[in-house]
């Protein structure tokens, strides 16, 4: 064996053991161990990770952790991860070496979440995540057995994919589209567990509405200049299509396919786009001027940041077991009511 064959074989190794990865994820043989965190007695410090810290939703979330934390007489450091995933790793390890007592996490990858859990459980350190979800057992939550999945607060992507079904529906109806003029772009990262959740139910709650019209399924980068480039190539691939229903994982994914269509010719009347998010939506609705984004489901970092402390608190204070998941509220906004709705538009 060669020496860069050596080499390749002790770092697939080593990072095998570090990692902890096995089947048990998708078998759900191995059971998850039980929390080694500790109950705090004094001042609680606790460390929110999170990816993309720079998004206006996570600007959101961040300042309401703060707000909940400075309530609550916490210590709380909020650190953005971006989407480094090998960041997130040594962020963990930071946090512990500067005696956090418990991490509040949204992973840039969830590839990662088998060597945080590790990392966290070693340190005696409290784990919870917000928005996606991770398992404690292999890289893939969406095989993961229900009872690896670490704790999790945020949306349910069920009830959020639902009502953008439902009012996708509701639009497409109101504009007179026909199956046989229209597609569906539905985009989203299609790694991200929670992203499938929600892509899915809109799917089905706009199918039970108004069946027949064709769905085109768009991998993405969940960016709007990703969505924008996947969903162009798509629009350039169905030329005779008239009319467009747009929904994804996030608003960034509506937003650029909204743009995507609107650089390719096609008018905003002909354009369905429910957002998910309303903090890129609310854009489009700051002037008169038509827009293909028709609405967009407010979800409010602010609300699951303070949930995601409260929770953290409750345990490391009180010793309150995490919920499997906990969820904050969700309200459909258009361009008549954002403003009303509390909807923050940069």
């Amino acid at each position: 064996m060669s020496r860069l064959s050596r080499r390749r074989v002790a770092v697939a190794t080593g990072l095998l053991l570090t990692l902890g990865l096995s089947t048990a994820c998708s078998s759900g043989k191995e059971e998850a161990k039980e929390d080694s965190s500790v109950k705090v007695d004094g001042k609680i410090s606790i460390t929110y990770l999170q990816k993309q810290g720079d998004q206006e939703y996570f600007v959101g979330e961040a300042a309401g952790a703060q707000a909940k934390a400075k309530e609550l007489g916490i210590d709380l450091k909020v650190v953005n991860l971006g989407n480094d995933a090998n960041k997130t790793v040594s962020e963990v390890q930071s946090a512990i070496a500067q005696k956090t007592n418990g991490i509040i996490i949204v992973v840039p990858d969830p590839a990662v979440g088998p060597q945080v859990v590790q990392t966290a459980r070693d340190g005696r350190v409290a784990l919870l995540t917000s928005d996606d979800q991770i398992c404690t057992t292999g890289p893939d939550p969406a095989v993961c057995d229900k009872g690896d999945l670490v704790p999790r607060i945020g949306f349910s992507g069920e009830q959020m994919g639902t009502e953008v079904g439902k009012r996708a529906a509701e639009e497409y109806k109101k504009a007179g589209f026909k199956p046989a003029e229209t597609r569906v772009i539905s985009a989203w990262k299609q790694d991200v567990t929670v992203c499938g959740d929600r892509v899915s139910a809109a799917k089905k709650a706009f199918g039970a509405a108004v069946p027949g019209v064709k769905t085109v399924d768009v991998p993405t980068d969940n960016t709007p200049t990703g969505a924008q480039d996947k969903i162009a190539a798509t629009i350039t691939a169905n030329a005779k299509v008239k009319n467009w229903v747009v929904w994804g994982c996030n608003d960034e994914n509506v937003m650029g396919g909204v743009t995507a269509l609107q650089n390719a010719g096609i008018k905003p009347a002909n354009v369905v786009g429910v957002g998910l998010g309303a903090y890129l939506a609310c854009k489009e609705w700051q002037t008169d001027k038509p827009s293909g984004m028709k609405a967009a489901l407010f979800i409010n970092g602010k609300d699951v940041g303070a949930l995601a402390v409260q929770t953290m608190y409750d345990k490391l204070k009180n010793g309150k077991d995490f919920p499997k998941e906990a969820f904050a509220p969700t309200t459909m906004v258009d361009a008549t009511s954002w403003k009303t709705a509390g909807v923050t538009c940069s």
